[in-house]
């Protein structure tokens, strides 16, 4: 669990999903883990390493990669030697979609396919290859076509033929980090909701019942990180979907943030990123769009 590393996606409540595509020379991001369901596209691979759970392989030039909450996954360079690798990814909240609808006969093959994420799922290439174009034309629609072009495209993989499951159990990783997680979760939902405010791990302890002490000690747990660096990457999360989404100066995003200063923000941006945010904005190559 050292090397894997929890994900604040960009996702917010009042988006349905995200998709982002860009092409680039290399695999750089690292094995981690995140609340949200994603479906990855990588076409121009051949030669990378896919980890998802407890499964590693080497990758073809074309797959399609459902992976359910939760579960680590990542793709590294490995042996891929393509300067032109093009990567769709598309992420929605683990409850878009309800178990009350998901449990309507029609639903059954929906369901089940995204029960069976929770260890990683390779569709065959025939189905990547249908289907990439449709994933690719996800960027350019817009509210409610978009909304029913993703399940479109679900049910469509949920009936395909020759899918193949990854992992030979289902990781949790939110569940080995955080047994009761009940209370991180609303932890987490409070600093999601005031990340542009200053919060205190005193206030985060008020709120769900413990001592500022205790509090700390339960978060670094829980999480794996301090107070401090887990409300960082939070607003780190948004800050890089300004970013990419806006031209909103640096030093606004900074502010609009929760950042006290601006040296503070490109010192802990490029810690976490690698980067500093002037870089990101300017080596950033695809388009995002949340829906």
């Amino acid at each position: 669990m050292n090397n894997i590393i929890k994900e604040i996606t960009p996702l917010t409540h009042k988006d349905c999903f995200s998709i982002f595509s860009r092409e680039k020379k290399s695999f750089d991001f690292p094995v981690h883990f995140h609340e949200e369901f994603e479906l990855n596209l990588i076409i121009n691979g051949a030669g990378a390493k896919r980890i998802v759970g407890d499964h590693e392989e080497e990758i073809s030039d074309i797959e399609l990669v459902l992976v359910g909450p939760n579960l680590s996954h990542g793709w590294q360079t490995y042996h891929c030697k393509s300067d032109s690798v093009t990567e769709v990814t598309i992420q929605w909240h683990k409850n878009l979609f309800e178990d009350r609808f998901l449990k309507k006969n029609q639903m059954i093959l929906l369901r089940e396919m995204l029960e069976r994420s929770a260890r990683g799922i390779l569709f065959s290439e025939d189905t990547a290859v249908a289907l990439s174009a449709q994933l690719m034309a996800l960027n350019d629609l817009k509210g409610f076509t978009a909304v029913m072009e993703l399940i479109n495209i679900l049910h469509e993989l949920s009936i395909a033929e020759n899918a193949r499951t990854l992992s030979r159990v289902a990781l949790d990783n939110n569940q080995i980090l955080n047994p009761n997680s009940r209370r991180i979760d609303k932890a987490f939902e409070y600093m999601n909701a005031n990340y542009q405010k200053q919060i205190t791990l005193k206030e985060l302890a008020q709120l769900i019942s413990m001592t500022d002490v205790s509090f700390s000690r339960f978060i670094s747990k829980r999480t794996g990180n301090t107070f401090v660096d887990t409300l960082n990457e939070i607003r780190l999360a948004h800050a890089t979907r300004m970013l990419i989404e806006t031209n909103m100066p640096i030093a606004d995003i900074s502010v609009n943030c929760g950042f006290n200063n601006i040296s503070n923000f490109n010192r802990i941006f490029k810690k976490k990123k690698f980067c500093t945010p002037k870089e990101f904005r300017e080596n950033f190559c695809g388009t995002s769009v949340f829906i």
